[in-house]
């Protein structure tokens, strides 16, 4: 989380050409230092009961204070197909992200959708030699110069 705000807060003189492709979380939760165990836990001590904390929700930081003007791609992972793009835009408008990137743990891989304000567009593997990351990657390059034009006529590009 530091190291995000400090590459933010340094590359906010780049305005809308700066992109921020923020990879899906490792995990909602975390251990605290504080609790961890300084020895070995001992299994004869019995059940063992573990609290997790929440991972501090960043996004909505990084938009209107470290990088305002920055593009960002933020990404959704969800198991069931019935919540995927309804949870990816909640992202959108909780966090002000510009696009967020939908897949499903099932078929991650092979499909992926793309969700901003106006579209949703499905990117899919077209062949076994062809990266899926190749296709998605050109498709937020091309976000990212709309966003640069549309931002270079409304004067918000820094």
């Amino acid at each position: 989380m530091f190291i995000l705000q400090l590459v933010a807060t340094s590359i906010n003189c780049f305005g809308c050409h700066s992109m921020f492709y923020l990879a899906a979380a490792v995990s909602d939760f975390y251990v605290p230092w504080e609790s961890m165990a300084k020895h070995k836990i001992q299994s004869a001590s019995g059940p063992l009961d573990m609290r997790l904390n929440q991972v501090p929700k960043t996004l909505s930081v990084l938009r209107k204070e470290w990088a305002p003007a920055a593009f960002c791609v933020s990404f959704k992972l969800e198991t069931d197909p019935d919540i995927l793009t309804q949870k990816a835009d909640a992202a959108l408008k909780k966090y002000g992200m510009h696009v967020v990137v939908a897949n499903l743990l099932a078929n991650y891989k092979e499909e992926v959708v793309v969700v901003t304000q106006n579209e949703k567009t499905t990117v899919r593997r077209n062949s076994t030699d062809e990266d899926l990351e190749k296709q998605l990657i050109g498709l937020l390059t091309e976000r990212h110069s709309d966003y640069i034009n549309q931002s270079g006529t409304q004067s918000n590009c820094q």
